[in-house]
Order: C-alpha cells, then sequence, then structure tokens
C-alpha cells in the first residue's frame, strides 16, 4: 500500500501534471451546490467495509489525463451549471493527487468554474510540506463535501482500518478558516445508526461553526457486483439499508446539533 502522505500526479508531456482519472459524469445533482460535472480519481488508502467503489482502491487501470483536458471536457456542459454548479473532485481520496487537484483548481478558478473537494480527510496532517500544499488548495476550493464515517476512533478503525483523529482534526480546521463545508455520514444498521452514536456525532459537527448542509446517505449493497467481478468478499453482505424512518431520525439528529 502506498503512502497516504504521498500524492499520485505524474509529468505529462506538456509539462503539466496528469490526473488519475477513474470515471468522470457530466450531470451530477447531489455532490456540491447545482449541476456538477464530476471527476473522480483513482486511489484510496482506506477500505470502508461499505464501499461501493472497491476498483477505485488501487491506481491500476487509470485514465490519465491533465487539468486543461477535464476542464475544456467540463466546460462543454457549462451552460447547465447555472449560478451555482461547477466541478466536483471525488474518489476513491482525492487528496492522494494533491499536486494536481491544486493545479486543477487554479486552473478552473481562472476559468470562472466552481470548486468542490468531495473528501474523507484520511490523508490530511499538519506536518510539512503536506499541510503547506493543503492550504494552498483551501485557497482555491468553494466548498468540501466532508465525509465523516464513524464520530468514535475505534468504531473508526473497525469500519475503514483508519483513525479518526486526523479526520477530526481536519473538520476543525477546516472551521477555524471558515470553509463552506457540508458533512455528509453514511447510515449503516448495526454499524452507524445508534443513537447513541449520532447524538456525539452532532455535538461534535455543532461545535463547528462552517457547516452549510448535513446530509445522511443510507447505506446500500449497489457495489455488491463489484466486489464479486473483482473475486473480493464483501463484509456486510448481511446487513440491510436503513428504514426511511431511521434516515429520518438520523438526519432530525444530526441537524440539531446535540
Amino acid at each position: 500500500m502506498m503512502n497516504t502522505q504521498d500524492t499520485l500526479s505524474t509529468s505529462a508531456p506538456g509539462g503539466g501534471g496528469e490526473g488519475l482519472v477513474h470515471s468522470i459524469e457530466s450531470f451530477g445533482s447531489v455532490d456540491g451546490p447545482g449541476v456538477r460535472f464530476i471527476i473522480f480519481l483513482k486511489g484510496c488508502p482506506m477500505r470502508c467495509q461499505f464501499c461501493h467503489n472497491p476498483d477505485s482502491w488501487s491506481t491500476e487501470g487509470a485514465q490519465r489525463m491533465t487539468a486543461d483536458q477535464l476542464l475544456d471536457r467540463a466546460e462543454r456542459f457549462r451552460a447547465y451549471w447555472g449560478r451555482e454548479g461547477g466541478i466536483t473532485v471525488s474518489g476513491g481520496e482525492a487528496l492522494l493527487q494533491m499536486d494536481f487537484l491544486i493545479e486543477l483548481f487554479a486552473k478552473a478558478h481562472k476559468r470562472g468554474i466552481n470548486t468542490c473537494l468531495d473528501t474523507s480527510a484520511q490523508p490530511f496532517t499538519r506536518r510539512e510540506p503536506w499541510f503547506s500544499k493543503f492550504e494552498e488548495l483551501m485557497r482555491h476550493t468553494d466548498t468540501v463535501l466532508l465525509d465523516l464515517k464513524h464520530i468514535r476512533d475505534d468504531g473508526h478503525r473497525r469500519l475503514t482500518g483508519h483513525t479518526n483523529r486526523n479526520i477530526l482534526d481536519c473538520a476543525r480546521y477546516l472551521s477555524d478558516t471558515g470553509k463552506p463545508v457540508w458533512i455528509r455520514h453514511v447510515l449503516v444498521p448495526g454499524i452507524t445508526d445508534d443513537d447513541a452514536l449520532l447524538h456525539e456525532l452532532a455535538r461534535f459537527i455543532g461545535t463547528l461553526n462552517n457547516v452549510e448542509r448535513v446530509e445522511v446517505l443510507p447505506y446500500h449493497t449497489l457495489g455488491v457486483y463489484k466486489y464479486e467481478k473483482l473475486g473480493m468478499d464483501y463484509p456486510l453482505r448481511s446487513i440491510g439499508s436503513p428504514t426511511p424512518e431511521r434516515v429520518e431520525n438520523a438526519t432530525r439528529i444530526l441537524r440539531s446539533g446535540e
């Protein structure tokens, strides 16, 4: 496995970096404000038990594209964005390709394109040189979609294989700097669908002063076929989706701030 503090930028013939792209969605309506052109990058250090895109974990088979190539393609759909739309970069874990992200978002802003980062913040650290690069990226980022997968460190380790301490630190940093954030939380029956955990997460969210939206994402098994195709066991096969009532309950708690 790669070091999670490393980036995956490579050199392009024209001198700019290339991103390792998994896929592109031209008309996204739930991944940031307005209509979004969504770029999914490859590579992820976490192994979330509910992940529906295990094919994005490895960088193998990625399509290499420059920032200008992606923006040129995105701008074909600019007429549909309205005032709020733009581009969203997701993953995998997009922060593994930090240098490429900085170039992409800086060039997007020069074209007047709104930028949104969808991240679990797992690579976040205040160590240098990573932190200075993250600060530069944030200067070119309009909104962050932050996935908070589990509020307790032990539960987060069981669910993803990694600590959440640096992730919560990232949330605090974004709050301190006033960066607009949408909080996302996947509701998994028997794992995160627990009122005590939800209230604990709500209290943490309540300490942040930059949260514009809180979204509860119902767990689903639509990606099981990908595990089968990759010859992998799906760890949550016996768990079903939460009921609409439980999703409503979680949404109410998390938006209460207590």
